[in-house]
């Protein structure tokens, strides 16, 4: 854990700046999270000392650059990533918020379904990245229901399988991927954020609508309005907005339910069996017990 005046010192020596003050805040889950002053304005620092630190930090990099290249929604500008003593540091442009409201939803979901908009031909990403702490593979797909088994459900699964954290029998893969190409169809492959919960979105203090901490691949944009929902949603307007663009599929809800289960995979696997029961509901509701 380094010390808050050796970070001073070091970001000094950075940025080429004096730091004024630096104070740890909010926003790092995985991560410790700093807001330093200086003479050149606010920025944004992550600390991580775990071993694959650098590699998640360029992975999100790659994510908030790949989304500021289609120039549809904000995203904070990325300074450097460094190694230091083992560990790493991520810097980044500091975004003064504040709450959302009914109109600041209303641009985040034409924004997002103006992300949604932007479209390969293969499903996946050319580098894998992270979900959480959690590798994320995106080998590249033709089709998305093979993606999104593969690379996203089975991964998961066998994880939590290996920590003994599902115990019921699981269905095969023939199964799971039967049962999702009927519910799920065949999407076309959309640059997603990849993890849209309610604290990966900023609104500025002037309104600005900003998507940080992305876990980008191309994929059924389901996915991320599927992530919105998981623990709140972010607000009526929100949905309207996003579905004045791209419309509402018939089967909404199961498909929500399907996609959600990758989230709470990911979250039974990271913080353990308080997320088992809602796994469970929906593999016995859709692929059988």
């Amino acid at each position: 854990m380094i010390p808050s005046e050796e970070l001073s010192v070091l970001l000094n020596k950075l940025l080429n700046t004096d730091i004024l003050s630096l104070k740890e805040v909010g926003g790092g889950d995985i991560s410790r999270a700093f807001r330093a002053k200086s003479l050149k304005g606010d920025f944004f620092i992550k600390y991580h000392s775990g071993s694959a630190a650098f590699d998640m930090f360029e992975a999100e990099k790659t994510g908030i650059e790949a989304i500021e290249n289609t120039e549809s929604i904000a995203v904070p500008e990325i300074f450097k990533v460094v190694r230091y003593k083992g560990a790493a540091l991520l810097i980044m442009q500091y975004i003064n918020s504040r709450p959302a409201n009914k109109e600041d939803f209303k641009k985040l979901g034409e924004q997002l379904a103006e992300l949604h908009l932007n479209y390969s031909d293969k499903f996946g990403y050319t580098r894998n990245n992270f979900i959480g702490s959690l590798p994320q593979p995106n080998c590249l797909h033709s089709e998305w229901i093979d993606f999104y088994v593969e690379e996203r459900l089975l991964p998961q699964i066998e994880m939590a399988l290996r920590l003994n954290l599902l115990n019921q029998k699981i269905p095969k893969k023939t199964r799971i991927k039967e049962v999702c190409r009927d519910i799920c169809g065949s999407p076309k492959a959309s640059l997603l954020h990849g993890d849209l919960w309610s604290g990966n979105y900023l609104i500025s203090s002037g309104g600005t609508p900003y998507l940080i901490d992305p876990a980008i691949y191309f994929g059924d944009a389901m996915i991320d309005l599927s992530m919105s929902r998981l623990f709140g949603g972010f607000g009526e307007s929100f949905y309207d907005a996003y579905h004045d663009i791209h419309h509402r599929a018939e089967n909404y809800r199961a498909q929500t339910d399907i996609y959600q289960l990758y989230y709470l995979l990911v979250h039974l696997n990271l913080f353990g069996r308080s997320y088992y029961q809602s796994v469970i509901h929906i593999i016995q509701r859709y692929f059988g017990k």
